[in-house]
């Protein structure tokens, strides 16, 4: 009898130390920590010339470098002056993709398949097995032909065998510019805010980066990536979804990476949305 009891009690001390914490726990405990800093140092140079020569030549690379990041830059996160006579460059909002048409969000003429908002929302339902799985809710405001908003709201459960059910909540907000807006392809960048709920409890600055494919209807692919610094990680979110899209109403599936801090979660992506 003793020794039954021993044997229990060793098992029972085991699975304490190997199910204490489950991958959401991880996770959070993860963003929690302070990862090892990384020190900079930068180096200045002076330089003495003897030749106004040599000043002019310098003077004339410092305007060809300026030249060129502003291409890399701001043009090339906004638009190009060679962009302003195109099409694209004024097109106009679609009321919903395939919109009497194979156009997707963008139409280079103004018409009744046309509005100056749009409104997305989005619920998806994401699953990595049958513990762990989670909830996306988006709104995606877009307005004004370039301008967009998007909430987004990610929420996370574990079932754990031996210590109960585990949850973690990640709200995104984030000001978006929609670079490209072509009848069959569009892409976005924007930048924002994300707040991590429970243990973690922090507020971050976010990016992310997204591009949708109409490449035949009713169908569309699309991707996007999100990124939020926490204390010295990272919370990255990826997904690439087939779209399926009936007037308003479209059907989306697909895959759904999420790294948070260093724990990786590879889940299967699935629901239904509306514009209006």
């Amino acid at each position: 009898m003793k020794r039954i009891i021993f044997i229990l009690s060793l098992f029972l001390i085991l699975s304490n130390q190997n199910f204490s914490q489950s991958k959401l726990q991880k996770a959070e405990k993860s963003l929690s920590k302070n990862s090892n800093g990384h020190s900079y140092t930068s180096q200045s140079r002076n330089s003495d010339y003897s030749s106004g020569d040599e000043y002019g030549i310098l003077t004339e690379l410092a305007v060809v470098f300026a030249e060129v990041l502003l291409y890399t830059t701001y043009y090339g996160m906004t638009e190009t002056p060679a962009e302003y006579e195109r099409r694209a460059s004024n097109a106009s909002i679609t009321k919903y993709p395939y919109y009497n048409s194979k156009k997707g969000n963008y139409s280079y003429n103004w018409g009744e398949d046309t509005n100056i908002f749009r409104t997305t929302l989005t619920s998806r339902t994401i699953v990595e097995n049958s513990k762990l799985y989670g909830n996306h809710l988006n709104a995606d405001l877009r307005f004004l032909k370039r301008a967009g908003i998007e909430a987004d709201y990610l929420q996370l459960w574990e079932d754990t065998t031996f210590f109960g059910d585990n949850s973690l909540s990640l709200f995104t907000l984030l000001a978006k510019y929609h670079r490209v807006r072509t009848e069959k392809f569009s892409a976005y960048w924007g930048v924002g805010a994300a707040f991590i709920a429970g243990e973690v409890d922090e507020l971050g600055f976010t990016y992310g980066l997204g591009a949708e494919f109409f490449f035949a209807k009713p169908l569309s692919l699309e991707s996007n990536f999100n990124q939020t610094f926490i204390n010295t990680r990272s919370v990255n979110k990826f997904n690439l979804l087939l779209n399926y899209h009936m007037n308003r109403f479209k059907i989306t599936g697909g895959y759904e990476h999420l790294k948070i801090g260093s724990i990786d979660f590879s889940t299967f992506s699935a629901g239904i949305g509306v514009s209006f």
